[in-house]
């Protein structure tokens, strides 16, 4: 609602960290997360409000690891040719 545009259903965000998406929907604070960055306390927000949900999806599935990550060859390969760059 921040552009003043009404979203007719939540938002859908894929990760491939199991612990975040439990941190997305849970917002107890864990020791080990004490130092936990404003963006999930966003996420925690919009989780809680029905306006996103947080789906896991293997890292083998997440195409833009192709930009952010080292890659075996097939799988860049595959990604690649998924994002039809020759």
């Amino acid at each position: 609602m921040e552009l003043h545009f009404p979203i007719p259903q939540a938002t859908v965000v894929y990760c491939d960290n199991v612990s975040d998406i439990y941190l997305s929907g849970n917002p107890v604070q864990h020791q080990r997360t004490k130092h936990i960055e404003m963006d999930i306390h966003f996420v925690w927000e919009k989780v809680a409000r029905g306006q996103a949900s947080v789906i896991h999806v293997p890292s083998r599935h997440q195409i833009a690891n192709i930009f952010a990550k080292g890659l075996p060859r097939i799988l860049f390969d595959d990604f690649r040719t998924s994002l039809n760059v020759r």
